[in-house]
């Protein structure tokens, strides 16, 4: 079946349509952490270039860096700078030509205060838009009983859903650590906490799936951050069988659990493949990307050597404005982010697959 949507943010059944699109496609979209507009538009470039669309999102610290970090009140920022992330790529999405997924990523316990702040920004942007400012925000509440987090999960689902929004949630533990959510003492390849219950998977399923749309993010080994080969075992398998008992506890239509893969950075090509085929519609790249952009921005340093301890030449007089230009500077890398990304739409199949029309 062929399906089209509008380019720009989606939210609600464009969301369902783009994520039903990929899995019967059999590829993923990239979920790419950023924590500003040269990242951001980074990011859209990269969609636009291949012809894919994709997901943004920003985490806590991410929303008070766009703020900025010298604001005294630390949870203003992170919701101010949250929307405002979020208010630019509105505006400018839809020039890039694909269609992108509004998302934040981690947030535990103590951000649920800080979810909640962006949901009633999101009722009342609704209210003026028709539509909510973020199309999604995931919560994370592996670290707490499953009772707590699938209960707490469906309270917010309750306020997201009448305004088509969706929740991701987490089951089991994502090793490492992202922006100060979870801790490198989970890593290990014989930590259980790292592999997901299928039974937790149908309880999720059999409470959420009735109140609105949800997305989880089901731990099969998978860790933030890059680590040495050896350190954690990537089990996809569990993500089959996840989608099996779901299937035949419910009656439902085939794969019917939307999976995420969390910790996509460094992670094995073809184990990627296998995991997009039991379902999995968006892996989450940060560290590479990253390490993509400082390591542009540090060529660009190392090629410009003098630029960035004389404003002249103190030998020839030559003007190095351009040089240490910052608008260059943070170009390069831009420039780096995308060429990794390049690799990351290929990896999962979407190259040429934007719904975008």
């Amino acid at each position: 079946m062929t399906y089209s949507l509008k380019p720009g943010v989606v939210s609600g059944d464009d969301y369902k349509i783009l994520l039903k699109a990929a899995k019967e496609g059999g590829y993923a979209i990239p979920a790419v952490n950023t924590v500003g507009t040269n990242s951001v538009n980074a990011v859209m470039e990269a969609a636009a270039k291949n012809k894919s669309d994709v997901i943004i999102q920003f985490s806590n610290s991410a929303g008070q860096f766009y703020a900025g970090k010298s604001l005294s009140d630390a949870f203003e920022a992170k919701v101010m700078g949250s929307i405002s992330a979020a208010m630019h790529i509105h505006l400018l999405a839809e020039k890039y030509g694909i269609c992108v997924v509004l998302h934040t990523d981690h947030a535990n316990k103590g951000l649920i205060p800080w979810v909640e702040a962006l949901i009633s920004h999101s009722e009342v942007h609704f209210q003026k838009t028709g539509k909510p400012l973020y199309t999604s925000h995931m919560l994370d509440l592996s670290a707490e009983d499953i009772e707590f987090n699938l209960s707490e999960s469906a309270r917010l689902l309750k306020r997201m859903a009448p305004i088509g929004m969706s929740i991701e949630i987490e089951l089991g533990v994502t090793g490492g650590e992202e922006d100060g959510v979870g801790s490198d003492d989970d890593i290990g390849a014989d930590n259980p906490l790292l592999y997901t219950q299928p039974e937790d998977c149908l309880r999720a399923y059999e409470l959420l799936s009735p109140i609105g749309h949800f997305s989880l993010a089901a731990s099969f080994g998978n860790v933030h951050g890059v680590y040495k080969p050896g350190n954690v075992k990537l089990r996809p398998e569990i993500l089959q069988a996840s989608q099996a008992l779901v299937e035949k506890s419910c009656g439902t239509e085939a794969k019917p659990l939307d999976l995420v893969f969390h910790g996509g950075s460094g992670s094995e090509k073809a184990k990627i493949t296998e995991a997009i085929s039991y379902g999995v519609f968006k892996m989450n790249i940060d560290t590479d990307t990253q390490f993509a952009f400082a390591k542009a921005v540090g060529e660009y340093v190392d090629a410009n050597a003098k630029a960035f301890k004389h404003q002249i030449d103190p030998e020839d007089g030559t003007p190095y404005k351009k040089q240490y230009d910052p608008r260059n500077l943070l170009r390069a890398g831009e420039e780096g982010m995308v060429k990794r990304l390049d690799e990351a739409f290929a990896d999962l199949g979407s190259i040429g697959k934007s719904l975008a029309q």
